[in-house]
């Protein structure tokens, strides 16, 4: 994994506390875009770049937004190498990736060094880099696709948004919930490295996870009848479960397929005009199962599960319209 200490790269790996829990790193770049000039960083087309990675989830959300909305044309990207090694996220001509156009950079962490020289901390994707001023923007996911959906909204090709002015507070709420005990829970279960740590993360995760199928038992999507910011959120893990997270990370009371309604909205989200496209699932295995030694040390990547993503599900008996229009 690596990070900069001072702006010199090491291996450095990240380290459990006392109880062997995973800790989670503040992002440190937290700037915005803003539809004016407020920031510094006005949302003009052409202007950013966004470096990202198919294998992340983090990464994944604001990959699906820039798809949803239609800002692919406004905003460009590459795309690093699902093999994380003793380097870090780097650069390839592989399938599926694209490399830097901006400075022809070999390593992300090049990136990092271009906007604080003396920088300290992880280097992790996604990047928004603002040409003009020629630094990052903004590095933490969340922040990042509610710049692509409010901010950038002007530049948006299709009328629609993921952050509907009658579900705002109920989306933040959701993402909140579903953030501490799913989407990092996966990683407090992999990552923990002693046994009441890992316990502790996977109760709390199956927990959150019996929570949210009887919710969608009810309802299409976790904040009612349109897909929101909220739903991106939680489909990039579900995505990744049983592919990954529930042998890798040993987070295996059940499988997203043992889950009657979990498993049919997976499939509801995937099966959307423009997403599995955007769906990597070889960058997804390749990343975790090779960029783990400590995890997974022999690197090999299973070859399966079976893929139910493309099966029928019964979603759409909830009826009402896919998406919000854009007030």
């Amino acid at each position: 994994m690596g990070m900069l200490i001072d702006g010199v790269w090491t291996t450095k790996r990240y380290e459990p506390d006392e109880a062997g829990k995973f800790v989670r790193e503040q992002s440190q770049f937290r700037d915005r875009v803003t539809a004016g000039d407020s920031s510094g960083h006005p949302a003009v087309a052409g202007r950013y770049h966004l470096y990202v990675a198919h294998a992340c989830p983090w990464v994944h959300r604001t990959l699906l937004a820039r798809g949803l909305l239609g800002l692919e044309q406004a905003i460009s990207i590459s795309v690093v190498d699902p093999f994380m090694g003793d380097d870090g996220w780097a650069f390839t001509d592989r399938d599926g990736c694209v490399p830097d156009p901006i400075f022809g950079a070999r390593f992300l962490r090049s990136i990092y060094l271009r906007a604080d020289p003396g920088y300290s901390g992880r280097v992790t994707v996604p990047v928004l880099w603002d040409r003009e001023r020629a630094t990052i923007v903004c590095n933490e996911s969340r922040e990042l696709l509610r710049m692509l959906d409010v901010e950038f909204a002007a530049l948006h090709t299709r009328p629609i948004t993921l952050f509907p002015e009658p579900l705002q507070r109920r989306v933040d709420r959701t993402i909140d919930q579903i953030y501490e005990p799913i989407n990092n829970g996966v990683y407090k279960a992999g990552f923990a490295t002693q046994q009441a740590a890992y316990e502790e993360a996977v109760r709390e995760l199956f927990a959150a996870l019996d929570h949210w199928d009887g919710v969608l038992a009810e309802q299409r999507f976790l904040c009612g009848d349109v897909v929101t910011e909220a739903d991106l959120c939680l489909f990039t893990t579900l995505l990744r479960f049983d592919p990954v997270y529930h042998g890798h990370f040993k987070c295996n009371l059940r499988r997203i397929v043992d889950y009657p309604h979990l498993s049919g909205y997976l499939r509801d989200l995937y099966q959307l005009p423009g997403v599995a496209e955007l769906c990597r699932l070889d960058h997804i295995k390749e990343h975790y199962y090779r960029s783990h030694p400590h995890v997974n040390p022999t690197r090999i990547v299973p070859l399966g599960p079976i893929s139910t993503l493309e099966q029928a599900h019964d979603r759409g008996r909830f009826g009402g319209e896919l998406f919000a229009p854009k007030s």
